[in-house]
């Protein structure tokens, strides 16, 4: 009974229909409530709808019961990226890794929950940007209470414990918005909160118009001039300390002397400048580091990294800044990285580039290193690559998935990318199990770089759109469609993709979602950046304010294409409804 209603499961869920899925699925947890891969599945099904809370819930019980499952961890990681809880999501991807090391989708997941990490710490750094979430001004300060006491249709919920702890929470975290978009409630006093009504009716065009209008005065403040700071006076020195000074005076010359010899190519006399300054002053190990950036120009590799560890091991023993340190191993790591152009070993470098940045992570050694790895990475590729294995190992895949063997057919595409990973079509052949195994954003990654790769695949398109369209992204799907119409006219797959993306689009203008859709569409809306761009936008957010309060202005917004284009996407999108 178990296996029947999780295969009605798989069947609704490659269908699109998620909620049916999450049926069955529960249906065959309650039959079988031990059984990791129910729980796993169900996951999925709750995440493809953004219900992520949920889909996390799902993916700890996966991992509970089946620790060593390298996929659990995948959906666990899938579900904190999804609650923009990255530094969870990385920690689970890096211990399905730990169990899994050559497993694609947790490598994929690693990666992009990583740049999604590094993202959100440069939005959360304070500056001119400000507030990670672009909704965060909303909620701050005591100003949101008052709104929310001052407004009708939000005073009753101030007197709701779970509203009042959930807005709380809110103003805390801005981000943790995106955890309550499912409540009416939040969605009635994001509304308060931006000064327009999420559900804004549009006006007929034969209605009344009253006349009417509004001006905003800006003022700017003046700095304070900055009160110079008192300079030191000078101190009298020793002989013995004068005497010191003089000789690092002296060396600093010979080092300026040495930069000049440098900029005119003349490195033999640039060498001799630089080891008189290490004479005259061994308490400056830039001397050293100078003169080793001469022995790399020179192509005099080895004598560079005898350099570089003289400096690292100086400036331990004076404690010197930091990045003096770095920039030695960096030196050393530049040299190691050209030397292995002939002897094909770039561990060495990227070995010195990491230590270098433990002491400073300076951009540059950042971009060497990055450099090294990737050039060892084209070395692997160059030393694997065979296009006839390829295609042996895709037509293996193409097999597997006749067989509907999807976990199977992967490793097989897999490695045909790996050894021709130019070839758009085992791409798209894997993008399609993906689909099938309900790893949406895999899939979809895969379709985007096969359609990268060869912009005239057609195929490519159809596979991209169906993700798309799977993941309820409606208009990006159709965007994706008739790109692929440009090519191919009469392409029957691609024209029954744009009629099922119409018919979600007019489902939405005709006000004909049932609430349960209605919830999701709006779920998935605020978590657009693009619906977020728009209803924070000044400029559209007075529009909204036009169609509930002047009929006149609101007209001549209809007018303007570019202001429907915008309302059109928030209809689609389930934030403003038409009635």
């Amino acid at each position: 009974m178990a296996d029947e209603a999780k295969a009605k499961g798989n069947a609704a869920f490659s269908s699109g229909n998620f909620t049916e899925a999450i049926t069955h699925f529960t249906e065959a947890i309650n039959l079988n409530p031990t059984n990791h891969v129910l729980y796993s599945n169900r996951s999925a099904a709750y995440a493809s709808l953004a219900q992520y809370s949920n889909a996390l819930t799902d993916a700890q019980k996966t991992v509970d019961l089946k620790p060593d499952w390298a996929k659990g961890y995948s959906r666990l990681g899938a579900a904190h990226s999804g609650l923009h809880q990255y530094n969870d999501a990385v920690s689970a991807y890096k211990k399905g890794l730990q169990i899994d090391p050559n497993n694609d989708a947790l490598k994929s997941g690693l990666a992009d929950a990583e740049s999604a990490q590094a993202q959100a710490q440069a939005r959360s750094r304070p500056g001119p940007g400000g507030p990670a979430s672009p909704f965060g001004d909303a909620f701050s300060g005591p100003e949101m209470w008052a709104k929310l006491t001052g407004d009708a249709s939000t005073r009753a919920y101030l007197q709701q414990p779970d509203f009042v702890n959930m807005m709380k929470d809110i103003q805390k975290n801005p981000n943790n918005l995106n955890l309550y978009l499912k409540d009416q409630r939040v969605m009635q006093a994001l509304g308060v909160l931006l000064g327009v009504k999420l559900s804004t009716r549009m006006p007929e065009e034969d209605e009344e118009i009253p006349e009417g209008s509004t001006e905003a005065q800006k003022k700017e403040e003046k700095r304070p001039e900055p009160v110079p700071e008192p300079e030191p006076e000078p101190m009298e020195v020793g002989e013995e300390e004068k005497e010191i000074r003089e000789r690092k005076a002296k060396a600093q010359k010979e080092k300026e002397a040495g930069n000049g010899a440098y900029k005119k190519k003349d490195f033999e006399t640039a060498i001799k400048h630089y080891s008189k300054a290490i004479e005259l002053d061994d308490e400056d190990i830039s001397f050293i580091t100078n003169r080793a950036a001469v022995y790399l120009e020179m192509g005099k590799y080895e004598d560079c990294i005898k350099d570089c560890d003289k400096a690292v091991e100086r400036g331990r023993e004076l404690r010197s800044d930091y990045k003096m340190v770095a920039r030695a191993l960096t030196r050393k790591g530049t040299a190691l990285a050209k030397m292995a152009k002939s002897s094909k070993d770039f561990e060495a470098a990227i070995e010195v580039f990491q230590k270098a940045l433990t002491e400073h992570r300076n951009p540059d050694t950042l971009k060497k290193l990055n450099e090294a790895e990737k050039a060892k990475k084209e070395l692997e590729q160059q030393e694997y690559f065979n296009p006839q294995i390829a295609d042996e190992e895709r037509e293996k895949g193409n097999q597997l998935f006749k067989e509907m063997k999807y976990p199977d057919a992967v490793k097989h595409y897999t490695e045909s990318i790996k050894r021709n990973p130019k070839d758009p079509r085992a791409y798209s052949n894997r993008a399609a199990c993906y689909t099938k195994l309900a790893a949406l954003p895999e899939g979809l990654k895969d379709a985007e770089k096969c359609i990268e790769l060869d912009p005239t695949f057609v195929k490519g398109y159809t596979r991209k759109g169906a993700v798309q369209f799977f993941m309820k992204e409606y208009e990006k799907a159709l965007k994706t469609y008739q790109e692929g119409l440009k090519l191919d006219p009469h392409n029957q797959e691609l024209l029954d993709g744009v009629k099922r993306c119409v018919e979600q689009r007019n489902k939405a203008s005709r006000g004909d979602l049932t609430p349960e859709e209605l919830k999701e569409r709006q779920a998935k809306g605020m978590q657009d950046p693009e619906i977020q761009n728009i209803l924070t936008d000044p400029v559209m957010r007075q529009v909204l304010q036009d169609f509930q309060e002047n009929p006149k202005a609101a007209q001549d917004h209809m007018k303007n294409p570019l202001v429907m284009d915008k309302i059109q996407k928030l209809i689609n999108a389930g934030i403003v409804q038409v009635k």
